[in-house]
């Protein structure tokens, strides 16, 4: 991370400045025309669970979708991180039963549901944890349904040789305009390759997801059908209560946006036509949230009228306000 970065969010407690966040991000349009910026743009980062939206395309432009008659809240939950409320993980085995797979075939792993209310409920239920209540199985069934789709082996789809990651990559380096075959790679949370890009690439990738008319037809097309899907069902892409799905409900659309794990959020805004990445350095989600907020409010999308979603406050063990996160005083933009 760049020393260089500026410290754009604030954590206070009563007077007091408590913690700061450096952070970088970029906002471009589909030309690569940077629309506002701060920090190191040219940063590399692995986007995490923020380029979801951009990894569900394949499942679209390859036929799979229609081939398997996938539901606007089923598109939306490839690209989601959900909270596995009911809603989540019904739809997703649902979903795996008319694919003709089981849950055991996800290969994301299995963890509680992140929504509380979800989590207490299994637990006072004496339920287990399944990898449907993973917050990536959506693009994890995705993946299995363009796998089946294109007769590509079903168990090992998580690896980067495997067709289904390959067809990904060659999205993500078209829609980037990058080489990825060299860029630096890892494993993600749920098992799936990632790959390091550059800030300012990743928004000219969320740019060209809502204004793709430089990329081919069937990917215009899936383009187009993913924005739809996000714009229509919000609660399936995060849930109750959560950054994602409350911006886009409040927006009615206007600001598709996903986070990330690790400080990283990307969003696009159709009526502007641009994309937006942004990484904070020390990986605080609260401050990602926050400076997404700026920069929405930055490009009017947001207004004073959404205080709830420009700032988010610090409560203590009771549920008492004692401070903020919020934006830097001496921030730029």
């Amino acid at each position: 991370m760049s020393t260089d970065n500026p410290q754009l969010i604030e954590v206070t407690r009563g007077a007091l400045v408590e913690s700061r966040h450096r952070a970088a991000f970029a906002v471009t349009d589909t030309d690569g025309r940077v629309a506002l910026s701060a920090g190191n743009a040219e940063q590399v980062v692995y986007a995490r669970s923020a380029i979801k939206p951009l990894q569900a395309l394949p499942l679209i432009e390859s036929g799979a979708a229609d081939a398997y008659a996938l539901s606007p809240a089923e598109i939306a939950l490839a690209c989601a991180s959900h909270g596995g409320e009911p809603r989540h993980v019904e739809t997703v085995l649902g979903w795996l039963k008319r694919i003709g797979c089981t849950v055991g075939d996800l290969e994301c792993g299995a963890h509680p549901p992140k929504n509380n209310t979800a989590m207490l409920a299994l637990l006072r239920g004496q339920g287990d944890a399944t990898p449907a209540h993973n917050n990536c199985s959506g693009k994890h069934t995705g993946f299995l349904t363009l796998a089946r789709h294109t007769s590509a082996a079903t168990k090992g789809y998580i690896a980067y040789t495997h067709a289904v990651q390959q067809r990904v990559l060659g999205v993500l380096e078209t829609m980037t305009g990058l080489d990825l075959g060299t860029a630096p790679r890892g494993i993600d949370g749920c098992g799936i390759p990632v790959i390091g890009m550059p800030l300012g690439n990743l928004a000219l990738a969320f740019a060209r997801l809502i204004d793709p008319r430089d990329q081919p037809e069937a990917r215009q097309a899936a383009c187009e059908r993913v924005c739809a899907a996000m714009a229509a069902e919000p609660f399936m892409i995060a849930g109750s209560g959560r950054y994602c799905t409350r911006v886009i409900t409040a927006t009615g659309g206007d600001a598709l946006i996903k986070t990330g794990a690790e400080g990283v959020y990307c969003g696009a805004l159709p009526k502007l036509g641009l994309g937006i990445a942004l990484k904070v350095d020390d990986g605080a989600g609260r401050a990602a949230e926050v400076l997404m907020g700026q920069i929405l409010r930055h490009f009017g999308v947001l207004d004073d009228s959404h205080a709830e979603l420009l700032t988010r406050p610090v409560t203590n063990v009771v549920g008492s306000r004692v401070g903020e996160c919020r934006a830097a005083t001496d921030i730029s933009f």
